[in-house]
């Protein structure tokens, strides 16, 4: 009896010994079963990280690709420009003096030659020559007429009347003004500006600067056509943020910087960068 309850109690230790073996067992199973899953979790939280890595690499170069073409389309348009400012000045030796002019488009190639990724800059520079060839041109073509037989300064040298008036006239043709109303008055600013323009597109100007050099009158017919041309898109101009942070929201200083641009230098200078954006104006731009 003794020995049937022993062998009882043994093979009962047994059993029971068999059950924690497979509950070891199943532990450690689960635990390599979840081991293995975070391991895999892990691996797949690494490869969508990777994937959306390589998605981001992958958009970010084919917007560079992008961006560097839209700059490469313009740029032929710039390099003909060049070609044909080259001509003007051609023609223009030994009639114009063409040092601003040149200055400005080496800043011009310059800023063309480091973008990679904006063809608003190249196109803009464009601008610039095109209106600087322009300029050249006219005062090459017009060369003869702005020749006066009398200087200014000069005894007899009429500020007012006809030959004031066409000596303005001339001044205003050479800066790429030819068309546009001019008409003698002592009304700008109560007679204190010598000129001024109009957003009906003429300009006015008082006697006395018809005895100015002729240089310093192109430049005043220059800033004051520039005005012109400022009233042309007068709503964007003044929404443009470029406008007040490179200018201040100042119209002359605009002025003085789109009548540099076309080879005429007063006495503020521009930057190469609000040069190019001054230029474009020139052209109806607001960038």
């Amino acid at each position: 009896m003794r020995r049937a309850l022993a062998l009882g109690v043994a093979a009962a230790l047994l059993l029971v010994a068999g059950v924690l073996d497979r509950a070891y067992s199943l532990d450690a199973d689960r635990a390599d079963a979840q081991a293995e899953l975070v391991a895999l979790s892990h691996a797949a939280d690494t490869a969508d990280a990777r994937t959306l890595y390589l998605e981001g690499a992958v958009e970010r170069a084919e917007q560079d690709a992008a961006d560097r073409a839209a700059v490469l389309e313009v740029r032929p348009a710039f390099i003909d420009a060049v070609a044909v400012f080259a001509g003007a000045l051609q023609r223009a030796e030994g009639i114009v003096d063409t040092t601003a002019f040149r200055a400005s488009v080496v800043s011009a190639q310059e800023s063309v030659r480091v973008e990679r990724v904006d063809p608003a800059v190249v196109t803009s520079a464009t601008a610039a020559v095109q209106a600087l060839t322009e300029s050249i041109d006219g005062q090459a073509a017009q060369h003869d007429a702005a020749q006066p037989s009398v200087g200014a300064g000069q005894p007899g040298a009429e500020s007012g009347g006809a030959q004031g008036f066409e000596r303005v006239r001339q001044a205003l043709d050479q800066v790429g003004g030819a068309g546009v109303g001019l008409y003698e008055s002592s009304s700008c600013a109560g007679g204190e500006a010598p000129a001024c323009a109009n957003s009906g597109g003429y300009i006015k100007y008082r006697a006395d600067i018809a005895s100015w050099s002729m240089p310093r009158l192109q430049w005043a017919m220059a800033h004051e056509l520039a005005h012109i041309y400022q009233f042309r898109v007068w709503g964007a101009l003044n929404e443009a943020p470029a406008y007040a942070s490179l200018f201040g929201s100042d119209p002359e200083f605009l002025a003085n910087c789109m009548a540099l641009v076309r080879g005429y230098p007063g006495s503020q200078g521009c930057g190469p960068e609000q040069q190019a954006w001054a230029s474009a104006i020139w052209v109806g731009a607001v960038q």
